[in-house]
Order: C-alpha cells, then structure tokens, then sequence
C-alpha cells in the first residue's frame, strides 16, 4: 500500500505521500540505509502503515483505522525481509529532517514468473515534506540498491485509489502488466527495466 495523512471521517482522502510535482527537485535530501527493525525504521513504517490504512478505511468504511487494526496489519505484513542480503530498507532526510522511507526485496522467480526482479515496497514520504522530490529521490535510491543486489527490474503492486503514487511511478518509468502477485491490495502491478 502507498499512503495519505489522516483524514477526519466522512473527509475526501488526501494526495498520497508518493505525490510529486511534475518538475521534481531533490535538493536537500539524503537516502542511506538503516535496519528495518531499528526504532526509527519501525516508527516510519507504523507511519506509513496508519497512512495507507486511513485511506482504505476512508474510502470504504468512512472512518480512520484502529490501534489494533495497525497491530494486526504490522503482524501480517512484516517488512523484516527488507534487509540484507536479498534487500534493503532506507530512509531519507530532507535538510536534515527524517522524511520518509522506501525498501526493496528480491523477488522469488517460482513464485511470480519474474526474472531477476526486485520488489519495490513502503515508499512514504511524510506530510510535510510533500511535493518536494522525495518520492523521486526515494525511488532513484531504491533502483540503484537493486541494481548493486543483481536485479534487472523492479515491480511493485499498489491499489487502484492511489492514483497519486500511480502517476509517479509511471513517470519514473513504470509500466502496468498482467498480475504477478495475490493480495487484498494489489490491484494494479507495475515494471520498470533498470539499465
């Protein structure tokens, strides 16, 4: 999932945190990698993990998440695989300030027909630091990672409302294709060629 702020109940949903402006500076900002179970990892991750589920919940039920919806959603969908030596989990800064994050995994060829792919995963960028070339330095940081573990491409599955974050994407140079993964979320899946 890609994410949005909270929203008051019965409130449109906000632009996702994956939103960029069409020219993208990226001025500022520093990416480097960090454990994904270290606290500040595991706090941009609860941040995005309320995000995304706001807006689900927004859209389908009127209402923000709950505490133990997180809970439950932070069980079931571990991010511990984002670490070395078949992933990595970063985070950026933008003038010095914590701003969001983005991780990548290798992906099982028998499992998703894929070759030599690479699994693009919790791209966030935090509410005030939107528009601002995150989501392009996130994504540029993301690629060369994967480029450096062997892979030649990066997929990555999202939800249909997330248009924001769509639309990144495909100007980053991501293309929709045919389904390669199962899920409650994924709606839409995404390749880009590296190289």
């Amino acid at each position: 999932m890609t994410s949005t702020p909270r929203t008051q109940a019965g409130s449109r949903a906000p632009a996702s945190p994956a939103t960029e402006p069409a020219t993208e500076p990226t001025t500022g900002w520093t990416v480097a990698a960090r454990p994904v179970d270290d606290p500040v990892s595991a706090m941009l991750l609860r941040e995005y993990l309320v995000d995304v589920a706001d807006r689900y919940y927004q859209l389908h039920e009127e209402r923000n998440s709950t505490p133990e919806e997180i809970e439950q959603a932070l069980a079931e969908m571990p991010s511990d695989d984002l670490a070395p030596p078949r992933g990595v989990f970063l985070l950026a800064h933008h003038d010095g300030e914590l701003a969001g994050c983005a991780g990548m995994r290798l992906m099982d060829e028998r499992k998703t027909g894929l070759t030599r792919a690479a699994e693009l995963k919790r791209v966030y960028v935090r509410p005030a630091k939107r528009g601002l070339g995150g989501g392009a330095t996130l994504l540029a940081a993301v690629e060369t990672a994967a480029g450096e573990l062997g892979a030649e491409r990066i997929a990555l599955d999202t939800r249909l409302d997330l248009v924001e974050a769509r639309a990144l994407y495909a100007r980053h140079g991501y293309r929709d294709v045919p389904p390669f993964t199962a899920g409650p979320y994924a709606e839409v899946w995404m390749v880009k060629e590296l190289g």
